[in-house]
């Protein structure tokens, strides 16, 4: 049976109380539900924008890193196809090529170790390292194809070139792939990423219209600083970072649209290369910021003489790039050049300061001068250069300027037979004391003997072989010989410095120390008996890298003089730094000195200044006596000039010294007084 219901007891009753704790607790779990949504609402904000922008820092750095290491091995690759075309057709412009992919290498791998993790920078410096050790082998390479020694130089390719390269190469494209496959994972993340943030959102959004809304503006602001960021990006890499010009990236874009253009509707396009005269002492006289003022104005002054289709561009340092699509002819392109001169006569204004600036510029011409972006842009660099040389404003690129013309490359060739066959020959000119008349050292000159074009003096060959890799052997055989006459002297009881002149490019080879430790030591010559002349000019091209050659040279005990003092850049603080103990006072003032009563200050003012600072003080240019009379009144130490004697062959300087007499040239007293001493051979 089954209990009935008790009727009689007492039925539950909601009270008021218990309605409001309902509401309350309602109002409590809304509360909760709400700071729950709000704080999931802001963890997913927080997530996704960390998430989402790590993520693309991640994937950003690992493209950067995969470009890097593939502009890299596209740089190695570069050094091999160079190596086998020096082989095949050696010359300065494939030598050239080979050393713009050895810096594209050097360059790429330094920004992948400023980029890339700890083992990157280890990977970086052993590659780097192994590097260092294939371009000493590819040096002897070049220099046995330079010599046409076949069999020495597959050699060396086989046994030292081929094993550094595969080295190189398996390490570059092995990292380089591992980036690449790690760039293209982590875009696949951001992707994916992206991907789970839309899916979530519209599920956030429901928990609320005001959150969903304040969650669909933090994501879209997010979205558009990511877009403004790639875009950005895009832009930087295309543009000059001061200027806000194009590049040379971008440069070469348009041109090559604008060459393809041209072939299809048969127009031509005009290059101007313009590079700024005398930035440098911009630079020097008011310092690097009204530097950069000055070149961020450049483009804005040029422009407005421009049509709306040209394009200025800013391909580093002072130089500048117009391109000109379709130009009619060389003579447009030539008015436009002149009116972009014009345009920049007028001073510019940087703090308060008015600036001056001059330019030159090459020109080339699409069709005419060649058809392809990088043969274009090289001729039209030579053609500014021949501008700036000559001091022409602007010169239209012409093939007999250019120093790879064949008749200058069939003249390379025969310099290197010569050297090979001793053609070359050295005169030597005395260097005579003025209080004593006693020769107290020569000058090495070197001549070029050559079988079918007879004598050849040093301007016409010096130049070619600074150009090529000629200079380092050219400068060897010269001191070659001068240490080999220099020890048949000291045999024969006759102790004489001897000096030779070294070039721009020796001064920055840190091997010519060693080098000239080598010969002195070959020939057993007193290191202070060789005396080595370089140039202000020289000195300047890159003043800390030959400031330590000539340092670790003047180690050795050799004596340093520099040439054609006044003409140059030297200031009197690197002056007094320079490891220097003679100072040879440039022709130009000494042989004028006599009628240009200036440039006898000149000299007068440089024989005290180098007395002062402890020197010898040497007058080059000596070709009279009354040049010598005025030198000796000055207190000068040592002449030099064909009053006294001309440059001539060992031999002839043997029976030279055996007819002088040792009368002392006049003496600072004797000119005072007007007296003058017997005149020299």
């Amino acid at each position: 049976m089954t209990a009935a219901p008790r009727h009689d007891a007492p039925s539950p009753t909601r009270t008021p109380g218990d309605a409001d704790g309902r509401v309350a607790r309602r109002s409590r779990v809304a509360s909760v539900a709400l700071v729950l949504v709000l704080l999931g609402v802001s963890i997913f904000a927080i997530w996704t924008s960390n998430a989402t922008s790590e993520a693309a820092a991640r994937a950003v750095a690992a493209s950067g890193l995969s470009d890097d290491y593939a502009a890299a091995a596209s740089a190695v690759a570069a050094e091999e196809s160079l190596e086998r075309k020096y082989r095949l057709e050696p010359g300065p412009d494939v030598r050239a090529r080979f050393d713009k992919a050895a810096a594209d290498l050097t360059q790429s791998l330094g920004a992948v170790r400023r980029d890339g993790d700890g083992r990157d920078r280890a990977r970086v410096d052993r590659i780097l390292s192994q590097h260092v050790a294939y371009l000493g082998s590819i040096m002897l390479l070049f220099e046995a194809v330079d010599a046409e020694n076949i069999p020495a130089a597959l050699a060396i390719d086989n046994d030292q070139v081929d094993p550094s390269f595969s080295a190189i190469e398996r390490a570059v494209l092995t990292a380089a792939e591992h980036k690449h496959r790690t760039a293209l994972r982590l875009l696949s993340d951001l992707r994916g990423l992206e991907a789970v943030a839309r899916r979530l959102t519209p599920l956030v959004f429901l928990s609320g219209l005001l959150l969903a809304g304040l969650l669909a503006s933090v994501t879209r602001g997010h979205r558009r600083t990511l877009d403004l960021e790639r875009a950005q990006a895009i832009h930087d890499s295309l543009h000059d970072a001061l200027t806000g010009l194009p590049n040379r990236t971008l440069l070469a874009e348009r041109f090559d649209m604008a060459l393809r253009s041209d072939t299809r509707d048969r127009t031509t396009t005009a290059l101007l290369l313009i590079d700024l005269d005398r930035f440098k002492e911009i630079n020097d006289t008011f310092g690097h910021h009204h530097g950069d003022e000055l070149l961020t104005q450049i483009g804005p002054r040029l422009t407005v003489a421009l049509r709306d289709g040209d394009t200025v561009a800013r391909l580093g340092g002072d130089e500048f790039a117009v391109l000109l699509p379709g130009i009619a002819s060389v003579e447009d392109a030539k008015t436009v050049a002149l009116t972009l001169l014009a345009a920049l006569e007028a001073p510019f204004h940087v703090d308060g300061v008015d600036l001056d600036v001059e330019a030159s510029i090459g020109l080339v011409l699409s069709g005419e001068h060649g058809q392809d972006t990088s043969v274009l842009l090289q001729r039209a660099d030579i053609a500014m250069y021949v501008a700036k040389n000559q001091d022409l404003g602007v010169f239209v690129y012409d093939a007999s300027s250019d120093g790879h013309s064949p008749s200058r490359l069939a003249l390379l060739g025969d310099l290197r037979r010569g050297l090979e066959r001793n053609e070359l020959v050295l005169h030597y000119q005395p260097k005579v004391s003025i209080s004593t008349g006693e020769v107290v050292g020569v000058e090495a000159l070197v001549r070029w003997q050559h079988p079918a074009r007879g004598m050849i003096f040093p301007d016409e060959f010096i130049p070619l072989a600074e150009n090529t890799g000629l200079i380092g052997p050219l400068t060897r055989y010269v001191l070659d010989a001068a240490l080999k006459q220099t020890r048949e002297w000291v045999d024969a009881g006759r102790t004489l410095s001897v000096s030779v002149n070294l070039s721009a490019r020796n001064l920055l080879d840190e091997r010519l120390p060693l080098q000239v430790a080598e010969l002195l030591a070959e020939h057993d010559v007193p290191a202070e008996l060789l005396e080595l002349e370089v140039t202000e000019s020289a000195i300047m091209t890159e003043p800390v890298r030959a400031q330590h050659v000539l340092e670790m040279l003047s180690a050795l005990g050799v004596r340093i003089a520099i040439d054609d003092f006044g003409v140059g850049y030297t200031s009197l603080g690197q002056l007094k730094t320079l490891p220097i103990s003679e100072l040879k006072i440039d022709r130009s003032f000494v042989m004028t000195m006599v009628n240009d009563r200036s440039n006898a200050v000149i000299v007068h003012s440089v024989v005290d200044l180098g007395h002062n600072l402890g020197l010898t003080i040497v007058a080059e240019g000596v070709e009279d006596q009354a040049t010598l009379d005025e030198l000796a009144g000055f207190g000068c130490d040592v002449a030099q000039g064909y009053h006294l004697a001309r440059p001539m062959t060992g031999e002839a300087f043997d029976t030279w010294c055996a007819g002088q007499s040792l009368t002392p040239l006049p003496s600072a007293a004797d000119a005072a007084h007007g007296m003058t001493s017997a005149t020299r051979a």
